[in-house]
């Protein structure tokens, strides 16, 4: 596989709807600094796609990042995200500045955007990862759950750029100042201008469980499986939560029985979240969940089964019955 002239590190910053810069680039800043290093210190840089009024403020976020160069984008069409759109400038950039290695952040966004730019440049995307290094041959190494999240694979790319997206929360950042005196270059978006997007946004709606039940940022987190039974039993989770300052989160299985909406569904299948403190309550630690919370700082698992596999990552392990417990902590 040759390497020809590829070099460097490229990342997608995604701009969200309220006018900030994704958290999970951040995530991925540190990460591409550490296999930077690796390859010798390759270039760190980063696109952004922005409009004549959000602009600036978006620059202002990569001060002291370690990052090199950052590409941006600057047109009004560009204000509202269109795979399309987006996608063109991307590959585009690409074949002009030739990364060796091209990271996106799984979020809705980039799991629709990644796809796309890797059809473009026939090239191979390991998606929804939650690791990244460097092999012994300079090779980008992916690694991802597989087989119904039995296992973690390890998937190198035949061609470049290799390209990966990234779950958010599965790096820490650790708000090291890098300083670096970050070039900005504006890009054409001539591309795009006689170009018509085949999707129009017509309305946005945040629905209240996201507002309320936002676990991406959550220090704490309650989190309830099947052994909460119904969802009088995810209700006194709820109150848990509330009274020690948390956000509540289920398994795959509490949300397919319809114990627990979607939007708190942690691990292979929904969010992967690193919260100071997780407590497991009537969990079994399968590994399609465990994938997504076993980076928390602080895990507590209460579970009346002595032999379940969450006691195996859990800091604290308590075996009893969560309808004993529970309402035990509440008369505190």
């Amino acid at each position: 596989m040759p390497k020809d002239e590829n070099s460097g590190i490229l990342i997608y910053a995604q701009i969200t709807r309220e006018r900030y810069i994704h958290t999970v680039f951040f995530e991925l800043v540190e990460k591409a600094r550490t296999l930077s290093q690796k390859l010798g210190g390759v270039d760190v840089s980063a696109v952004i796609f922005a409009n004549p009024q959000n602009i600036e403020g978006a620059k202002s976020a990569f001060n002291n990042m370690g990052v090199n160069k950052v590409y941006f984008f600057d047109n009004e069409k560009l204000e509202t995200y269109s795979t399309d759109l987006y996608s063109t400038l991307l590959v585009d950039l690409v074949k002009r500045t030739k990364p060796e290695i091209l990271l996106i952040g799984a979020t809705n966004q980039g799991r629709d955007l990644a796809p796309r730019i890797s059809s473009e440049l026939h090239t191979g995307l390991t998606a929804d990862c939650v690791d990244l290094d460097i092999n012994e041959n300079g090779l980008l190494a992916a690694t991802r759950p597989t087989f119904g999240g039995q296992l973690m694979a390890t998937i190198l790319c035949k061609k470049y750029p290799q390209m990966a997206t990234i779950r958010p929360n599965v790096f820490k950042v650790h708000n090291v100042d890098a300083y670096t005196d970050t070039e900005f270059v504006e890009q054409s978006t001539q591309l795009i201008e006689n170009i018509e997007s085949n999707v129009e946004l017509l309305e946005f709606r945040k629905t209240v469980e996201n507002v309320i039940n936002d676990l991406d940022n959550a220090e704490i987190i309650v989190a309830g499986g099947m052994g909460l039974k119904n969802k009088k039993g995810f209700e006194l989770l709820k109150q848990f939560a509330d009274k020690i300052g948390g956000s509540v989160g289920a398994t795959r299985a509490a949300v397919e029985a319809g114990l627990a909406p979607q939007s708190t569904q942690i691990g292979q299948t929904g969010k992967t979240v690193h919260p100071k403190l997780y407590i497991a309550c009537g969990i079994s630690g399968a590994i399609q969940h465990t994938v997504g919370m076993d980076s928390s700082d602080y895990i507590i698992a209460i579970n009346n089964d002595k032999n379940a596999p969450i006691f195996d990552i859990a800091d604290t392990g308590i075996v009893g019955d969560v309808f004993e417990i529970i309402p035990k902590y509440l008369e505190l």
